[in-house]
C-alpha cells in the first residue's frame, strides 16, 4: 500500500479514532510485491479485507485518492478555464488478480474493486463534474494470451470500466499497454473503441485512442503497413477529415467544473452493475 508516510499514519490514526476505533492501525499483514494474495493475511481466504477494520482501511485508502484526483482535476480547471481543451484522468488497469475474490493488485493500488463492489463508477462519477474523459489502458489484451497462475482479466476489467464510464455519461479514451504490432491486438483494440461495431445503437463509441508507441519496429516495412490500415479501420475506412466539428470532436473553451459531489453520493456508484454487450469481434479487421 503506499500510505505509510507520516502524514497518512497521522490521517488514518485520525480518521479511525473519529470511528471510534482508535486502536486501528494501517496494515501491516498485506505482503510485499511479489507475494501472491494468499500468502498473505490480508488478501487470503477470509482474509482482513472483509473484516470491519479491513473494509474502513479500504474505503478509507481508494477515498483518499479519488478525492485528491477530484482536487487535482479542479485545479487543472482552473488553471486552463477558457482555453479550448478536454481534461483526461488516466485510470491503470490492474488486470492481474483481477479473477482472485480480493482482487489483490486492484485493492493495492486504491482500486476498492470487488465482485460486490464496483471501485471504478465512483471515479466517473468524480470525472462527470469536471467533464473529464477517463482514460483507460490494456486495450488490446485478451484474458488468453496472460499466465493463468496470474489469475488475470483484462478483457473484463476493461468491459467493467468502461461500461461503467459510459453510465455516468463522459467521455472514455484509451490506449494500449504493451508494444504489439500484430492484427490479432489490432482487432481487439478496434473491438473495444467500438464494443457493437459501426452503428448509432448499442454501446457508446471510444472517444479517442493513443498508440503506443512509436519506435524503430513499428516503422519496419511490415508492422506499419500493417499499423496504416489499423489506423484506417479506427476512422472506419473514412478518409481523413481536418475539421473536428464535422465528426463531433470539436474542442471548445473549458468551463468552469460543477459542484463537488459529496463523497457519499459517489460511494453510491459502488452497486455493481452488468457490464454493457460486447459484440465477440470487431467489424473491423485489420485482416479481412
Amino acid at each position: 500500500m503506499q500510505c505509510y508516510d507520516k502524514y497518512l499514519k497521522a490521517a488514518f490514526k485520525e480518521a479511525a479514532t473519529k470511528a471510534g476505533h482508535p486502536e486501528w492501525e494501517l496494515p501491516d499483514t498485506a505482503g510485499t510485491y511479489n507475494d501472491t494474495p494468499d500468502s498473505t493475511e490480508f488478501f487470503g481466504s477470509n482474509g482482513t479485507y472483509l473484516t470491519d477494520k479491513g473494509k474502513f482501511f479500504l474505503t478509507w485508502y481508494s477515498n483518499n485518492l479519488i478525492t485528491h484526483g477530484d482536487d487535482i482535476l479542479d485545479e487543472a480547471n482552473k488553471a486552463f478555464l477558457g482555453c479550448k481543451v478536454k481534461l483526461a484522468a488516466k485510470v491503470s488497469g490492474m488486470h492481474w488478480w483481477y479473477n482472485f475474490p480480493s482482487h489483490a493488485a486492484e485493492l493495492t493500488a486504491g482500486y476498492y474493486n470487488l465482485y460486490d463492489r464496483d471501485g471504478y463508477r465512483p471515479i466517473a462519477r468524480m470525472l462527470s463534474r469536471h467533464d473529464a474523459i477517463l482514460n483507460f489502458t490494456c486495450l488490446e489484451m485478451r484474458d488468453s494470451e496472460q499466465d493463468a497462475a496470474a489469475k488475470s482479466a483484462p478483457q473484463e476489467l476493461v468491459q467493467q470500466v468502461l461500461s461503467g464510464a459510459w453510465r455516468e455519461h463522459i467521455e472514455v479514451a484509451g490506449e494500449n499497454a504493451l508494444s504489439r504490432y500484430d492484427s490479432y491486438a489490432y482487432n481487439q483494440i478496434l473491438l473495444n473503441a467500438r464494443p457493437n461495431g459501426i452503428t448509432n445503437k448499442g454501446v457508446p463509441k471510444m472517444h479517442g485512442f493513443t498508440y503506443l508507441r512509436s519506435s524503430d519496429d513499428l516503422f519496419e516495412d511490415t508492422n506499419f503497413e500493417l499499423f496504416k490500415i489499423f489506423v484506417k479501420k479506427m476512422h472506419a475506412d473514412q478518409e481523413y477529415c481536418s475539421d473536428p466539428a464535422k465528426y463531433g470532436q470539436e474542442l471548445k473553451p473549458l468551463k468552469r467544473s460543477k459542484p463537488k459531489i459529496p463523497i457519499e453520493d459517489l460511494l453510491d456508484a459502488t452497486t455493481p452493475m452488468k457490464p454493457l454487450p460486447w459484440d465477440e469481434e470487431t467489424d473491423m479487421k485489420v485482416d479481412g
